[in-house]
């Protein structure tokens, strides 16, 4: 059984073989998972205004080089190899993938090490990015980088450890977390905290109008996450043979679907219309919620986790004005407060009957899961946050983390990319007619000849 997952059966897997039709099914949820990061950059990228937006899909798509360069080199290791008091791993034959048989098993499962390797990769690479929704508009394209290396080198492989490495400390205690409720959400939405913190309010927050410039480009994106996550998800218990994997399937569809209507109900009582967008966060929220329980509950238990998610994570986006932080995407009101939920609720609907034996408070099991689930959540919270902050500042200190005050108010995109994200003055037989805003923006609008 793969790490972080405890099986229901003893010896289930002692003696594994390589099973191809297990390989060809983690391969394609590998694919998967990373067509999540270009969906997320689609699902942000229209949340932000015209001068953003390709900035917006650079931060989600460096990611996919960054991480995989320091993953191949060292991060497998780090959050693989062999467990130093449940901290931290290392296994020298794991530095570069160079030293691993083509056919070696990953532990007592019935896939390659190599394939799990590339599994993995691709949680470590959208984890960063969902941090970037936070931070739109206003920092420096190079100091972004340089963040991202830092912190899934500091937080994410050690927490990627903590979690599901056979001798990380929350695996051992018994933490359940089947796809990354506290390694990946959590984790990113308490990063995204830490450095906001640091980065500060965009120019305007609160005054200007900060609209989404193309829900069309939303709505793509949320379709592509909601696709990927499949693969997120039922790919994390790493074989097809005992119907578990099936159980997370239905439940990541289920808790979705009923998390988007959760939100939509709140959204019209609330402020009287179903949007899109709402409809977009809503489908996110609840992908984000049963991401750590789909191998522990049952369907109506994804879709109980569904709804209450859906409705939270409606209501938490609404705190950033009440405590004037600027969390320019909602990334803590969605990834922080929806992994949150997601995790506790293993504690009540955990029927101790799908990935292992554990019960939730609501099939018999008494308060022990929800505490470990809790003890989880805190531990994760706090380590990213304090580690996020302190990098972030430590860079703010060196190079600067925001871009220049000119530079945001024209646009970041021109800033860092020397480039715009749609060309409104080129197509056929018009002229460009352009006038200056109050604030500096040149806005450009095509005139018919």
């Amino acid at each position: 059984m793969p790490p972080g997952i405890l099986p229901l059966a003893d010896g289930l897997a002692a003696k594994a073989t390589l099973s191809p039709a297990n390989t060809g099914f983690l391969l394609i949820c590998s694919a998967l998972v990373m067509l999540m990061t270009p969906g997320l950059a689609f699902f942000y990228g229209g949340m932000v205004r015209v001068k953003s937006v390709l900035n917006m899909l650079m931060m989600s798509f460096i990611s996919l080089g960054i991480v995989t360069v320091l993953w191949v080199l060292y991060g497998f290791g780090l959050a693989f190899g062999t467990d130093t008091g449940g901290v931290i791993g290392w296994n020298g034959d794991f530095a570069g993938l160079g030293h691993i048989g083509l056919t070696q098993l990953w532990g007592t499962s019935t896939v390659p090490v190599y394939v799990f390797a590339v599994f993995q990769l691709m949680f470590a690479v959208i984890t960063p990015a969902l941090i970037s929704g936070a931070l739109a508009d206003r920092v420096k394209f190079t100091a972004w980088a340089l963040f991202v290396a830092l912190w899934v080198t500091a937080v994410y492989f050690p927490v990627a450890h903590w979690v599901w490495a056979d001798g990380g400390w929350l695996y051992k205690l018994g933490v359940i977390d089947f796809a990354g409720g506290t390694a990946v959400h959590i984790n990113a939405g308490a990063a995204a905290l830490g450095v906001l913190l640091v980065a500060g309010k965009r120019i305007g927050f609160r005054k200007d109008p900060m609209r989404p410039h193309s829900l069309p480009l939303v709505m793509l994106g949320a379709g592509l996450l909601w696709f990927g996550w499949f693969g997120f998800n039922a790919g994390s218990w790493l074989n097809n043979d005992d119907g578990v994997a099936a159980v997370a399937f239905v439940n990541t569809q289920v808790a979705t679907a009923a998390a988007m209507l959760g939100w939509l109900a709140y959204e019209k009582l609330r402020h009287g219309s179903f949007t899109t967008l709402g409809a977009a966060s809503g489908a996110v929220a609840g992908l984000v919620a049963i991401t750590p329980a789909c191998g522990a509950v049952s369907p109506l238990g994804a879709l109980a986790t569904g709804a209450i998610a859906g409705v939270l994570c409606a209501m938490a986006v609404g705190l950033k004005y009440r405590f004037g932080y600027d969390d320019s995407l909602d990334v803590i009101g969605v990834h922080l407060v929806g992994g949150i939920a997601g995790s506790l609720l293993i504690g009540l609907f955990a029927t101790g009957g799908v990935q292992s034996r554990a019960k939730g408070l609501f099939y018999g099991g008494g308060f022990e899961q929800l505490g470990k689930q809790a003890v989880g959540v805190v531990c994760v919270l706090l380590y990213s946050l304090a580690v996020s902050f302190v990098l972030a500042k430590a860079i703010d200190l060196v190079m600067g983390f925001r871009i220049g005050e000119d530079e945001e108010i024209t646009g970041v995109d021109q800033a860092a990319h020397a480039e715009t994200a749609y060309d409104f003055a080129g197509a056929g037989g018009g002229t460009a007619a352009r006038r200056t805003t109050a604030h500096g923006e040149t806005l450009t609008r095509k005139v018919d000849a």
